[in-house]
């Protein structure tokens, strides 16, 4: 029968439309001629009759409202049918009282046109109202207790955007309930159906009152601070929390909004607000420009590659040791760019000076960014030798090579952890940050830089991909310690540090990110927690696992011997360098070098006598 409906569905509604046109006609005629019989008037009667199903059926087929899918009907289209239907009896009086008189006794007379008028538009308009309603009771029953009560944060287009599209989509596994606005006006008003009920400060309390199961976060222009509190106090519900991004670029870009509802994420609980990259003022050095991008295929390899494109250089180099990364972030670039970035992927080592040298002698190369390392604390506890061979001496070639083939800026990737470091991974990128500061005073060509930043949300590796992953999986979730504290920063904020950094370099910095309040990652875990619809310890357990090897409580952006001092972006500071013997480090960098290859072959030794034995 729905098949029936569905291909011949405009042929169904017309003949509906006119059924009601003529029943809504012979009432209007009988009860003002006060015959149901129509003894004596069947002639004006059937001259009107063809009248009105000539001009409604013009009227109707103009205004093409067998064209509109009435499911999907909104009140502009009800309101449209309503129009429709006036006009068509306005179009029906002008043609009786042009052909109709007292004197053919054609004449329907006032009350006629008015009853009709009145029943005809009415009827029409409830007969579409019907349909929708039943065609939304009808999806409700098919999803039945599948669908999810929801509560909808922010009574602005968000809010009408998605309760539009949930109007709309045949599946969909929300019933909006109730929406929350800190706009007075707003209070007690209803959006599509769905009432204003209360502010985000009753958020709690309308959750218990509604049965809420969902809570979707709808607001996109916010502080940081109003939206860290709302989030908050969502997650306090233990209820599933969801946000939509930015309702402008989601309109601009076609995707429909309900497809971008993602779960809450910490980066939007950060608490500050995000550190944004002027590309006029900073990115200039990049345009027109030959730029290499070692660790190309990692999270902030990647991402540099991504804005670096953007920038019009010259050439871009993307080299990686681990073909697959170097190869997802290459065909995302051809998807992106096509023919209109020119770029090329190198697989090679920073520690091979060889293939270096030949790259550097023929792209030549003006900015690098030196993004290549291992990073894992506990893996590197584990492989000294292999942190100090890969970090250190590949840091040492590259640096060596660039100023050799007069690269203009090479800018170092650091991190807090080679801040008074405990752990070799940390004492590494230290030993690293020595030879930018080195290379910085020998070199009269380049500007050696160093970047330090904290912890990168969503980075490989990171913990917070691993607890999503353990919240997924019905945890645990595993925490070193109750009171561990990191700084935390988006990709996208260390990427933006990164390049403004290499446009401020002069020689030898060390630029530090003003990165807020550093946050624990105990409250980290539970607030993923209770934004994914859980609670801590009852529904997830969190488990502390104790400090790994080399790991500290918390971290420093700052030796206890460097000041700092303000660059014209108020988020970036530049470290004050602390002054060492060239000769000094070199002999010790010597010395650290034997020691790396010794332990290395040491270990090998090792292994081979456990295996005979």
């Amino acid at each position: 029968m729905y098949n029936i409906f569905k291909n011949h569905r405009k042929i169904i509604l017309f003949i509906c439309d006119f059924i009601l046109w003529n029943i809504s006609y012979y009432i209007s005629f009988a009860l003002n001629k006060n015959s149901f019989l129509l003894h004596g008037q069947e002639n004006v009667f059937l001259w009107g009759l063809l009248a009105e199903n000539i001009c409604f059926s013009l009227v109707f087929i103009i205004f093409r409202l067998y064209d509109k899918l009435w499911r999907y009907a909104d009140i502009e289209d009800f309101f449209f049918a309503g129009i429709a239907s006036l006009t068509a009896n306005l179009a029906f009086m002008s043609s009786m009282m042009i052909i109709g008189n007292d004197k053919n006794g054609l004449n329907l007379g006032a009350k006629v046109y008015i009853t009709f008028a009145l029943m005809s538009t009415l009827l029409v308009m409830f007969f579409r109202i019907i349909y929708r309603l039943n065609r939304i009771l009808e999806r409700q029953n098919l999803a039945g207790k599948a669908r999810k009560r929801l509560m909808i944060i922010g009574a602005g287009e968000g809010a009408v955007s998605v309760l539009s599209e949930l109007a709309k989509a045949p599946w969909n596994e929300y019933i909006p309930v109730c929406i929350v606005d800190d706009d007075k006006e707003k209070l007690n008003r209803r959006i599509a159906g769905v009432k204003v009920a209360g502010t985000t400060y009753e958020i709690p309390q309308l959750c218990y009152e509604n049965d809420i199961e969902v809570i979707l976060f709808t607001i996109s222009q916010i502080s940081v601070a109003d939206k860290k509190r709302i989030l908050d106090t969502c997650a306090d519900t233990h209820l599933e929390v969801k946000i939509i991004p930015n309702i402008y670029n989601l309109m601009t870009s076609g995707v429909p909004i309900t497809s971008s509802i993602r779960q809450v994420e910490v980066e939007d609980l950060l608490g500050r607000e995000p550190v944004v990259f002027d590309t006029e003022k900073y990115g200039k050095y990049i345009i027109g420009q030959t730029v290499l991008v070692t660790g190309g295929g990692g999270s902030i390899g990647s991402e540099l590659c991504r804005q670096i494109a953007r920038l019009n250089p010259k050439h871009l180099i993307i080299l990686d040791i681990y073909e697959n990364n170097a190869y997802d972030i290459q065909q995302e670039l051809i998807r992106k760019h096509g023919s209109d970035l020119s770029f090329e992927v190198q697989i090679a080592s920073v520690r091979d000076k060889k293939k270096l040298e030949h790259i550097f002698r023929t792209k030549n190369i003006d900015v690098v960014f030196h993004a290549a390392a291992h990073k894992h604390v506990p893996l590197m506890e584990n492989n000294p030798e292999e942190a100090i061979k890969n970090n250190v001496f590949g840091t040492l070639k590259l640096a060596e090579v660039a100023n050799k083939y007069k690269v203009k800026n090479f800018v170092q990737i650091s991190t807090d952890k080679a801040v008074n470091p405990t752990n070799i991974m940390g004492a590494s990128k230290r030993i690293c940050e020595m030879i930018i500061q080195m290379m910085g005073r020998k070199s009269t060509d380049t500007n050696f830089v160093a970047v330090r930043f904290g912890n990168v949300l969503g980075s490989n590796g990171s913990v917070i991909p691993l607890f999503k992953e353990q919240i997924r999986t019905g945890g645990p979730v595993t925490v070193t310690h109750p009171d561990i504290i990191r700084y935390f920063m988006t990709i996208p904020e260390a990427v933006s540090l990164v390049l403004t950094a290499g446009s401020l370099a002069k020689g030898g910095e060390i630029f530090i990110l003003d990165m807020g309040e550093p946050v624990k990652i105990r409250v980290l875990a539970e607030n993923l927690i209770r934004l994914s619809g859980f609670k801590p310890n009852e529904d997830i357990k969190i488990e502390y696992t104790g400090l790994r090897p080399g790991e500290k409580l918390y971290e420093e952006l700052l030796l206890n011997e460097e000041g700092i001092t303000k660059t014209d972006n108020k988020k970036i500071y530049i470290g004050k360098p602390i002054e060492f013997d060239n000769e000094t480090f070199l002999k010790n960098l010597s010395k650290l070098y034997v020691a790396a290859h010794r332990n290395h072959n040491e270990k090998s030794v090792s292994a081979e006598k456990n295996q005979e034995e």
